[in-house]
């Protein structure tokens, strides 16, 4: 051992105190007293810089940032902070509040930093009063820097030494103190998480501890015993020097120990104080560092978590609403957690839902997509045949049974079909989603010098109005709607023209919402929507109406996908919702990527096209699929007997209506007869290169033979494999065959590719789908279709994808023709161009965007239950 004057400012002597330090260790802020503690810090700095350095040189982009919230006016803390930062490499920002803050300001500046995605360590410099538990807890664990929170000290205590931070001053206390076995150390007005750490690691290199306060009247006594002597808060004026043995280290922990406003009776003493400052600030930035270390960690993406939910399907099934309200989803931030969601990437709407924010797709950028599968279906009869619930009962199957990471990405459900005709595209049985700115060109600033030209472009008003092509949107059916009369008011001055309402799904500002790849992407988009031309024949947009920037206020929250669950607990994203009879008819493309990211290399994203594969699938590979970028993976075609027996030649089928016998007793002759249509899907399918699975969704009055010969045909037709499912009453255990031959067929030979080319001319693109894929002889366009397809030609948007509008009841334009109608000439009656969205806009026939309803629709059954708030009558 030796001797070395310690020159303390904790004002226990008013001249210097002779303490004993061990032989490599010294505690003082200048070199001849204590110069290893100098030493120390500049060594775990020099530490932490080399550190923080070969991180920058993995993450190119990345820009640690600490924040201190300091409620003081003590400059001098804020400067080595600042020093201490610049020479490690970090980024350090200042929060100063004002003295007398109370906790509550702390807290709110805390929760504010929390949030704030920026920021990756938070530390807090505040007077000893505010140290409590409520602002110390109030700081998220994965920022705590000082490592003071309640889950921090819990982890330290445990042992978990990669998951938790040691507090700065208590590694500052352990840095200078060697040969610790057997010694007595006593801790004097150190309590709370610094005093609890100090014991924890004391005892760990073999110490006697004892604790306490400055005003306890055993303090001499203990005083007397102790070899070591931790001070964690400032001492009492009336506590005398000759109450500490000769030989006794002391050192202190106080969170004010650099603080200038203490009269501690020594000039000198100021600088020793500042060495053990230092020492702890040091210790404070290597902690930021290993924070920067575990916040890259986390943004990587990691293996899935997941706690299935279980099932017990009832025989018979109940209805969709009994069964959902019989589950109990977890909260959707632990879903969220499960699948690698950060808590700043997520928007809690209740317990069930949440919207995901984009910048997962940075964090992820590195990260490979997993394999992605489309659910398609036969020409359908007006029931639907259900696609969606194959899709949900495929991802429960994956993820609940067999333990691939999968993800559902569905449309957002309208109130067309659910107050109408049938389901509301979330599955059913035991197999559903839970719970059910300008630019003018115009630099001058006298109105004066404008010419007409420039007037005109700043009125933007010289609109033809019978041009108009932008509609108004609800989302219900009402068939009144499809023409009516507006501006008959006497403040519209005489312009009355006849326009129409659209349902909300057929809305060029949905197709945006499903197509769009960012934000800047959608309001591009929004800003290219042509609404009419002017009276020179040139297309007036959003972005000359400057209405841009509104639009896109309207839809930043629309924008983030919405995440659920299945009734197994597996993940489900809900986006967008434009119908696949009379728009493009997918849920969105940034869904689609979110969870191709999140799903890993090895896992699946099941998303579901509209309709038949006529429809649904070729506007998802031709548009969507341009959109995105994404190829897929596999094509499941989802068929049902009940429907091929209606293209057999069955008698029609009718909403609201029982069946006939011949859906509900054997008959292969009609089955074998209506695969003729599930023959045709599958040679859709494969004019894309796209390998094709047949999901056969099993009805209870199917018989085993009907079964068979379906999924017989099936194979012989060219489907890579065809299973009969069982999902709606089983859940994923009905849907494992389908799971397990859907990942075989991700593994083969892909060779995707589109329909046609962009480069060709409108009519020849329509031409095309008509023939390869509708069947169609040829194509007929009205003469004002033919005037529309000329426009845009000669307006510059003849190189765009095209979307048709068309009957989802036949591969014709006519809901009657079931089978594989030939032969026939199929009419264009419209052409309308949705320039934002990225499509031109045909309509086939009488084909209208304006959905009427049935005999009885279904929103005879619905209503609400005024005592329990329950809704009734859903299916």
């Amino acid at each position: 051992m030796r001797t070395v004057v310690l020159r303390r400012c904790l004002g226990l002597a008013p001249a210097p105190v002779r303490v004993a330090l061990p032989p490599s260790r010294g505690f003082c802020g200048r070199q001849a007293g204590g110069g290893a503690a100098a030493a120390a810090a500049r060594k775990i700095t020099e530490n932490a810089k080399k550190s923080l350095a070969s991180l920058k040189r993995e993450n190119p982009r990345l820009e640690p940032t600490l924040a201190i919230i300091q409620a003081h006016n003590d400059h001098l803390i804020q400067d080595i902070n600042k020093n201490f930062a610049k020479e490690v490499g970090l980024r350090v920002i200042h929060i100063c509040l004002p003295e007398g803050s109370s906790k509550d300001e702390i807290v709110d500046e805390i929760v504010r930093l929390n949030e704030d995605p920026n920021v990756q360590g938070l530390a807090l410099d505040l007077p000893e009063s505010l140290y409590s538990s409520k602002v110390l807890n109030a700081v998220k664990p994965e920022k705590d820097v000082d490592g003071l929170s309640d889950v921090n000290l819990g982890r330290l205590v445990r042992g978990d030494a990669y998951d938790c931070l040691v507090p700065p001053a208590v590694s500052a206390v352990m840095e200078l103190l060697e040969d610790l076995g057997g010694k007595t150390v006593l801790l004097v007005g150190a309590g709370g998480a610094v005093g609890a750490a100090l014991q924890c690691l004391l005892q760990r290199e073999g110490a006697a501890t004892m604790s306490c306060r400055w005003k306890a009247p055993q303090l001499r006594t203990k005083l007397h015993q102790a070899d070591v002597v931790v001070v964690g808060s400032r001492k009492p004026d009336d506590v005398p020097v000759s109450w500490i043995k000769p030989g006794t280290t002391i050192i202190s922990c106080s969170p004010d120990l650099l603080s200038e406003k203490h009269n501690y009776g020594q000039q000198n003493n100021h600088a020793a104080e500042n060495a053990v400052g230092s020492l702890a600030i040091a210790m404070r930035m290597q902690n930021m560092v290993k924070n920067t270390e575990r916040w890259i960690q986390s943004q990587q993406y990691r293996k899935w978590d997941l706690r299935c939910l279980k099932l017990q399907p009832l025989s018979p099934v109940p209805s969709d609403i009994e069964i959902s309200r019989a589950q109990s989803p977890k909260a959707v931030d632990v879903l969220a957690k499960e699948i690698g969601l950060l808590t700043d990437e997520i928007e809690i709407y209740g317990q069930t839902k949440a919207k995901v924010r984009l910048s997962l797709l940075e964090r992820l950028k590195d990260q490979p997509d997993g394999k992605y599968v489309l659910v398609a279906g036969i020409t359908p009869t007006p029931l639907g045949e259900g696609k969606s619930t194959v899709t949900i009962g495929l991802v429960q199957a994956l993820t609940a049974h067999l333990n691939v990471n999968s993800f559902a990405c569905l449309r957002q459900p309208s109130q067309g079909p659910t107050f109408g005709v049938k389901g509301g595209a979330a599955g059913g049985g035991y197999a559903q989603v839970i719970p059910m700115e300008e630019r003018l060109g115009i630099n001058k600033t006298d109105p004066g010098t404008l010419t007409e030209e420039e007037i005109s472009k700043f009125a933007r008003l010289d609109i033809d109005p019978s041009t108009i092509t932008w509609q108004r949107v609800v989302d219900t059916n009402d068939r009144f709607l499809r023409k009516i009369t507006v501006g008959q008011a006497k403040t519209e001055k005489g312009f009355v023209r006849q326009a129409q309402f659209d349902i909300a799904v057929a809305s060029e500002i949905m197709a945006i919402l499903a197509l769009t790849t960012s934000l800047q992407d959608m309001k591009e988009r929004l800003g290219r929507m042509v609404v009419a031309n002017d009276k020179k024949g040139e297309p007036v947009t959003a972005e000359d109406l400057g209405v841009t920037g509104a639009l896109a206020v309207l839809m930043k929250d629309a924008i983030k996908p919405t995440l659920m669950q299945t009734l197994e607990g597996t993940p489900v994203f809900v986006h967008a919702g434009p119908f696949a009879n009379i728009a493009h008819g997918n849920s969105s493309v940034l869904a689609d990527k979110i969870a191709l990211k999140l799903v890993g290399e090895k896992g699946f994203v099941v998303t579901e096209a509209g309709f038949g594969a006529d429809i649904g699938m070729e506007k998802f590979f031709n548009i969507k699929c341009r959109a995105s970028g994404l190829v897929p993976s596999v094509v499941v075609l989802v068929a049902t007997v009940r429907a091929l027996k209606m293209h057999g030649g069955g008698p029609n089928v009718t909403a609201g209506a029982p069946l006939k016998k011949e859906y509900t007793e054997e008959n292969l002759q009609l089955v074998a007869d209506g695969c003729c249509n599930l023959q045709k899907q599958i040679q859709i399918t494969q004019l894309f290169g796209v390998p094709v699975v047949v999901a056969l969704n099993v009805f209870k009055t199917d018989s085993p033979a009907e079964v068979d010969l379906v999924c017989k045909i099936a194979k012989q037709s060219g489907a890579f494999d065809a299973v009969p499912c069982n999902h709606w009453s089983a859940g994923g255990k009905g849907a494992v065959k389908l799971a397990q031959a859907v990942e075989k067929a991700a593994s083969q030979k892909n060779s995707f590719k589109y329909l046609y080319s962009l480069e060709l001319p409108i009519v020849e693109k329509i031409r095309i789908i008509a023939q390869k894929v509708y069947g169609a002889q040829d194509i007929e366009l009205s003469p004002a279709a033919q005037s529309q397809v000329d426009r845009y030609t000669q307006q510059g948007f003849g190189n765009l994808p095209i979307c048709m509008a068309k009957t989802h009841l036949s591969l014709s334009h006519q809901p009657e023709r079931k089978g594989v109608p030939t032969g026939f000439i199929l009419p264009i009656s419209e052409v309308r161009a949705s320039i934002g969205a990225g499509f031109i806009y045909p309509l086939v026939g009488t084909m209208s965007t304006m959905p009427g309803l049935p005999t009885r629709p279904c929103f005879y059954d619905i209503d609400l239950d005024s005592v329990t708030e329950q809704v009734k009558g859903l299916f």
